[in-house]
């Protein structure tokens, strides 16, 4: 991975991290094959690795790569459950956005 922090990401900013590593959680909405779609503050499309094992309806924390499609291939994801506070998650996103100098953003 890079040797920079990997920042929190919603759907929003995906096109600001095109060929970048980010950090995704969301509820995942839909599971087609390899793929999946995760609601992140908007529908993401994930492209799983074989070491993913996640659920419809369950939180994820996705680490993965941006592509130009603004889909991500994931690297590692990690199935939260049912307990997620996604209001949570979103508000650390736009804090971490805002207070940019407390993180280590390029």
């Amino acid at each position: 991975m890079e040797g920079t922090a990997t920042p929190r990401i919603t759907c929003a900013y995906l096109n600001s991290y095109v060929g970048k590593h980010v950090i995704v959680v969301g509820k995942v909405v839909q599971l087609r094959g390899d793929e999946a779609v995760v609601d992140a503050d908007g529908n993401i499309t994930a492209h799983l690795n074989r070491e993913a094992h996640l659920s419809p309806g369950n939180g994820v924390q996705i680490i993965g790569k941006v592509n130009p499609d603004l889909s991500i291939k994931v690297l590692t994801a990690l199935d939260l459950g049912i307990s997620v506070d996604y209001a949570l998650a979103n508000t650390v996103v736009e804090i971490s956005h805002q207070h940019r100098a407390l993180f280590a953003y390029d």
